[in-house]
This record gives structure tokens, sequence and C-alpha cells, in this order.
């Protein structure tokens, strides 16, 4: 991908991004009904995602949110319109915003710390923690971004006495 060419950069990002939502649709036997609809939510998701991050310079963990927060939105419409439960499309079109390449970093670095030397054990022990540390933010953000459309569309009504 090259982000040089922001639009061929974002529309690659949403393929791939869409063809790892339906795997993981696949996966969790969503009907075939729904399947563009996990397509489509995790596409777009993830192409809010990257357009932060590569074009606004936005961090990673902010970004994180607002793709997840498209996400949730889009899943309750898609939700409405198909009749299906809003989870089903949240959760695999969630999936390709996970930050796996910050958790192996994060393992690697601690599989490493017990033969690290003295002097660099504490480097590797310092970016082991950084890519935890990082990685459970963006996990947050993906859950919190997921959750708010859950809060603002599911109130429940008031009971009166």
């Amino acid at each position: 991908m090259n982000p040089d060419q922001p639009i061929l950069f974002l529309v690659e990002d949403a393929f791939w991004a869409a063809l790892a939502a339906l795997g993981f649709a696949l996966l969790f036997n969503v009907p075939r009904r729904l399947l563009i609809a996990c397509i489509v939510c995790g596409a777009l998701g993830h192409a809010v995602r990257q357009m932060l991050v590569t074009q606004a310079g936005i961090a990673l963990e902010i970004a994180s949110f607002m793709g997840a927060l498209v996400i949730g939105i889009l899943g309750y419409l898609m939700a409405s319109r198909l009749r299906a439960p809003a989870i089903i499309f949240q959760v695999a079109a969630s999936i390709p915003l996970i930050p796996g390449a910050f958790a192996y970093r994060a393992m690697l670095n601690l599989i490493r710390l017990p033969n690290a030397e003295s002097a660099a054990g504490s480097v590797v022990l310092g970016d082991a923690a950084f890519f935890l540390i990082r990685t459970g933010l963006i996990l947050a953000a993906i859950a919190a971004g997921i959750a708010f459309p859950t809060l603002l569309f599911q109130r429940r009504t008031p009971v009166h006495d």
C-alpha cells in the first residue's frame, strides 16, 4: 500500500478490512443475508481509522475509537434495517481494528526479557511495556467505540408508578 495516493490507499485498505470482516463473519456463522452488511461495516470502520491516521495525523488510539464508533453506529443502522441484532455486525467488523502487530511486539519483547543482559533488559522491558500499554489503549478505544452507540440507542423507558 502506498500512502502517497490516499484514495487508492484507502480503497485497498478497505478491501482487505472487508475481506477480514467477511472471514470472521463466516467463522461466526453469520447468516448469508447479513454478510454484505458485515463487509460494509468492517470496510468503512477501518477506512475511517486509516484516513484519520494517515491523512489527519490523529493518534491510532483515537482513530481506532472513531472507527469503532462508525462500526457501532452502522451496526445499529443495519440491525434496524435488516432485523437482526446489532452485535452480529459490530463484532465481525471490529476484528480488523484489533492491533495484532502491537500485541505481537509486546509478547516478543517479554519472551526476550530473560535472555537480555541487565542493561539491555531495561530497554526490552520498556519496549514490552510500551507495546502492552498501547495495545490495551487501542482495545479499550475499540470497546468504547462499539459500546457508545449502545448507550445512545438502547435507552430504557422509565417506569412510572
